[in-house]
């Protein structure tokens, strides 16, 4: 039997402690209301990887306001006081099934599919992104071109993270997390084809992650010490699956070194497979260049489903924690069955997402 131990001891990010190193990575769903409010459906949904072992529950990317940052159709929000009620029976279900729950807060940027707050997009440049809307999202053709967001604009997207923070600290989530990976808006700064900017916000790594800096800062001013704050980062976005970072390990340095100093308590890394080279030629980690740079607690995650790789990847200390999506809907009671030695199931989308209404689950 494979040795798993160090998976299932405590560990703590920021104020949080957890009684282990097993998350449930934020998939994107869209089983809300209309009027972007969690749903019954959604508490009994996260509450299942509560019960099976799951020490810490990530929501899905949740839009922050009512005008640009809604992604799809039927997605939750966190942008009005009656949204941010209705989450409450799920941070309610979740704690009383045993487990930790951080909200992600998502701006989607230039890759919005459905808002019914606004019919245009925002991005750092006019850019049109690259590929074609998700169908699995309900959208169809390419993405339409943003318009590039003003200064003005880039200060309330600061204010609405923070008021969105606030939100979810007073409905009684343990933390939340920062979007800023797969291609929606913070991701688009960090982008050097997305970002075309000339202003302190564009050209240079050190002024792409500026708002990814300035958002963690003013989140950490606003919530306080006692509430947890990460980040997800990554270099692959829906619509571009195989984009690296031009500047490879020195423009790793200066992301994950930016963000290391701004009082996130924990960066969360993904990649299509989290335990290969981030770069050609060189062979450590994404996760393990985060680890480096930022001297933050590290989550892992892609492809880590395997026990033996999940386990592997925490001993090598290139990651505190590791999170699971397609492995997880597979196994809701992934950490029990690791624990007592069972066999896992096999992801299957016919068998998984199919039969249940309105659940759409996918790895952003």
């Amino acid at each position: 039997m494979i040795k798993t131990k160090s998976l299932f001891e405590t560990v703590t990010l920021g104020s949080t402690t957890l009684d282990n190193r097993i998350g449930l990575a934020p998939m994107t769903r869209i089983s809300a209301t209309t009027k972007g409010w969690a749903t019954d459906q959604m508490a009994s949904y996260y509450t299942s990887f509560a019960r099976g072992g799951f020490g810490l529950i990530i929501t899905e990317g949740t839009y922050i306001d009512d005008k640009y940052s809604q992604t799809y159709l039927d997605q939750p929000g966190i942008a009005l006081e009656e949204q941010a009620q209705s989450w409450k029976q799920v941070v309610d279900s979740v704690h009383a099934a045993g487990a930790k729950i951080f909200m992600q807060l998502q701006h989607s940027g230039p890759l919005s599919q459905g808002n019914r707050f606004a019919d245009e997009t925002i991005a750092p440049s006019a850019v049109q992104p690259k590929g074609e809307q998700l169908s699995f999202y309900l959208g169809e053709g390419p993405f339409q071109t943003p318009r590039e967001i003003t200064k003005e604009e880039i200060a309330d997207v600061v204010k609405s993270f923070v008021h969105a923070a606030k939100r979810a600290q007073s409905v009684g989530f343990d933390g939340i997390e920062i979007h800023g990976a797969n291609g929606y808006l913070l991701d688009a700064f960090l982008t050097d084809y997305a970002n075309q900017r000339e202003d302190e916000y564009g050209g240079s790594a050190e002024n792409r992650v500026r708002l990814l800096v300035d958002i963690a800062e003013a989140v950490r001013d606003a919530v306080g010490q006692r509430f947890t704050v990460g980040m997800r980062i990554s270099q692959a976005k829906v619509n571009d699956y195989t984009h690296k970072w031009a500047g490879k390990e020195n423009e790793a340095e200066i992301i994950f070194g930016r963000l290391g100093k701004t009082g996130l308590d924990y960066l969360h890394v993904t990649e299509f497979e989290a335990w290969q080279p981030a770069f050609e030629p060189g062979e450590a980690s994404l996760a393990a260049l985060a680890k480096t740079y930022s001297q933050l607690p590290i989550i892992a995650n892609g492809q880590l489903e395997d026990p033996e790789k999940a386990t592997k990847i925490i001993e090598a200390g290139h990651a505190d924690m590791i999170t699971l999506g397609k492995g997880a809907l597979a196994n809701q009671d992934w950490a029990h069955k690791v624990q007592s030695g069972k066999p896992m199931t096999v992801f299957d989308s016919e068998k998984v997402l199919k039969p249940i209404a309105k659940i759409k689950a996918f790895e952003l």
